[in-house]
């Protein structure tokens, strides 16, 4: 969190110079790290540090490599960001490479500097080096310093684990102990230093006090962290977000005590702020009227309203207009809701708090929600800052009833959540305040993939035929923000490529159509023409990949044990159907024995094959109903997919036989229907 200083006069005092640091002969010698078995580098040594009265945060690395995928850490980039009031510059980037020899390389180069994130008022950019000659058994070291303006003030973040083995670690803040206020419009007092750790045992913050003579710093402590021999960052399949798992320790600068006092005082700040802008005012009150009638119930005015917001532009998928476009189009710049429904446009906050406002105009109980995106964290109450939220939802009252919405997520359903939005929390507005809250899940029904396959097999094993995908939920809107950002062909490419993916190599797919890409309250439907080989002779027999969809897939869960809970992004239904008419001449001699496989009561797994006279059609169903599984049920969740991975992979045996009946076409297969209680 930045605060500004309250008109106090810098001095600037010189810093000691830098020094490297001599290799030992074992560092030098050394191939692999105990503890990081196959390790493709390792961290001899890494060091931080932020220095308040310089503005300055400095980085010291110290890397060794020990195979050849380590030696992409030889390129380095350093984000900052440029422009606006909080502009920041790298500067004193120097490296070098040392070999197994002793014999050293310095890094003679020039960094280039890279655009990552351009938008109004804000730049973020990168600074890119790459050290010279790295080979396997290289030490690399480099360091840089980060120094920004001299009114503000950043407390440090300090990331512990990584994807590699940490050696040896110091990490240090020198705070300052001048006055200092936050950077909003209330200029509170922050007077208090804080940090929320995320630590092993054994490793500890210090707070040392300094002499008041010392010359290095304006404050009177030094805040340390020393550790060694961290283990990389658990790499397992299905994990929580990582940056909510490894080592960390978060600073603030702070007005509060209390976790109590800081979600308070904030929330009840951050509500007043945003009904200010909420209104609702007269421009959004008339637009309201005219789109719902006096008989509408509560929900269908809601539902009209809602469609309103989603057929407005969602500028975090197409772009933000520069204050000269828009002051060319007429437009003012944006400071009520009013403005956005003027404009037709908003990003996707603003579209949420847009929606908040006209649900009031239409006589509604509704508020703002301010949540976490679970794709990126997961919320922690003790850790006092806002900038672990992300995504501003709506809760509105129906009838009695809150219900959660996110008309800022393009083209997500009426009356659902964005899988990174569902069982999160943040801080949502109440009557007159503020309070902590979680936001609801989504049941497996909501998201899902139904396949169906219609094939016609000749006496060589090639099929061809339709292949007919719909989408619902999380899988369908994934598809239609990527129609936002993508062409056309793009996203037909890609779709091509995941179903090329799904089916047995060598298959030649078509798509033939992707339809309803903007009707987001029906399925996402898309249609493809297949061809290619799906089955193999040995001698007199053909043996037939079963569920064609799965005949790539590869094993979810492989560790034996785990020590993290297994983390799903939503729960979701698949279901296929695969019809394959056989040629002349051919007849099923066996199909995989049908089973049912269930994981307690939240997942479940069937299939199903039937052959008769003309061919063989095979429907399979797997739900899975919840989103986390703690680490102790991980054998059973690993035995579930097991079982039914196992099954999956049984092929159809086929023998030449006599004549054959008539074909059984994709119209002829029933698919079940979803149930609606848990699996």
């Amino acid at each position: 969190m930045f605060a500004s200083v309250i008109l106090f006069a810098l001095s600037s005092l010189p810093a000691h110079a830098d020094q490297w640091t001599t290799p030992t002969q074992e560092e030098l010698s050394m191939t692999s790290q105990a503890g990081a078995p196959g390790a493709p580098a390792v961290y001899l040594f890494r060091e931080e540090s932020t220095v308040d009265h310089l503005h300055m945060y400095s980085e010291y690395v110290r890397l060794k490599v020990l195979t050849e995928g380590g030696k992409e850490h030889a390129n380095v980039e350093i984000k900052y960001v440029a422009g606006g009031d909080m502009g920041y510059s790298v500067t004193d980037i120097a490296g070098r490479t040392i070999h197994p020899d002793g014999s050293v390389i310095p890094f003679t180069g020039k960094p280039y500097e890279r655009m990552v994130v351009k938008a109004q008022g804000f730049k973020q950019k990168s600074k890119v080096f790459t050290l010279p000659d790295v080979t396997v058994g290289s030490i690399i070291e480099y360091r840089y310093k980060i120094r920004w303006e001299d009114n503000m003030y950043q407390a440090p973040y300090w990331i512990i684990q990584n994807d590699l083995y940490l050696r040896r670690g110091h990490f240090s803040w020198f705070p300052t102990d001048r006055l200092l206020t936050t950077n909003d419009e209330r200029g509170q007092l922050a007077s208090t230093v804080a940090w929320t750790p995320i630590l092993p045992a054994g490793a500890e913050v210090k707070n040392t006090q300094l002499p008041g003579s010392n010359l290095t710093h304006d404050g009177s402590t030094q805040i340390d962290l020393v550790v060694h021999d961290i283990t990389p960052s658990l790499e397992d399949e299905y994990m929580p977000p990582i940056s909510s798992l490894g080592y960390r320790v978060m600073f603030y600068f702070s007005p509060y005590r209390t976790p109590e006092e800081f979600w308070k005082g904030e929330g009840k700040h951050w509500s007043h702020v945003r009904d200010k802008f909420i209104g609702p005012d007269k421009g959004v009150k008339a637009a309201v009227q005219g789109l719902i009638s006096p008989s509408d119930t509560q929900e269908q005015k809601l539902k009209k309203i809602y469609a309103a917001v989603e057929g407005l532009e969602n500028t975090d998928y197409t772009r933000e207009r520069s204050r000269t476009e828009e002051k060319a189009e007429g437009l003012s710049s944006v400071h009520t809701t009013d403005d956005i429904w003027d404009h037709r446009r908003g990003s996707s906050d603003q579209l949420a708090e847009l929606f908040v406002a006209m649900a009031r105009a239409a006589g509604l109980k509704a508020y703002l929600m301010l949540v976490t995106n679970r794709d990126r964290t997961l919320f922690l109450k003790n850790y006092l800052s806002l900038y672990q939220l992300d995504d501003d939802i709506a809760i509105v009252e129906i009838d009695g009833k809150e219900r959660a919405f996110d008309p800022g997520s393009r083209y997500c359903p009426f009356g659902h959540l964005a899988w990174k939005h569902t069982d999160s929390a943040g801080m949502r507005q109440t009557e007159g305040g503020s309070a902590l809250a979680g936001t609801p899940s989504e049941s497996y029904q909501a998201s899902g993939v139904i396949r169906v396959a219609n094939l016609k097999m000749d006496e060589t094993g090639v099929a061809t035929g339709k292949v007919d995908l719909k989408f619902t939920g999380a899988p369908a809107l994934k598809w239609r923000e990527k129609a936002l950002t993508d062409d056309n062909e793009t996203v037909e490419r890609e779709m091509k490529e995941q179903v090329e993916r799904m089916l047995p190599g060598g298959m030649d797919v078509k798509v033939l159509s992707i339809d309803k890409l903007e009707q987001y309250e029906e399925p996402l439907a898309v249609s493809l023409s297949i061809k290619g080989p799906i089955g193999s002779s040995t001698g007199k027999r053909l043996l037939v990949t079963g569920d064609l969809f799965e005949c790539n897939s590869k094993p979810t869960f492989t560790h034996e044990k785990r020590e993290m809970a297994v983390f799903f992004p939503y729960a979701y239904n698949a279901r296929d159907a695969i019809r394959i008419n056989l040629p002349p001449g051919f007849q099923v001699e066996s199909v995989p024995a049908d089973k049912e496989v269930k994981l307690a009561k939240s997942a479940a797994y069937d299939i199903k094959a039937t052959a008769d006279g003309s061919g063989v059609t095979i429907r399979r169903n797997l739900l899975v109903g919840e989103i986390m599984y703690m680490a102790n049920t991980y054998p059973d969740v690993k035995a579930f997919y097991s079982q039914f991975e196992a099954k999956d992979q049984e092929p159809v045996i086929l023998k030449v036989a006599g004549a054959t009946q008539a074909a059984t076409s994709v119209e002829d297969i029933t698919l079940p229907a979803t149930k609606s209680q848990k699996p």
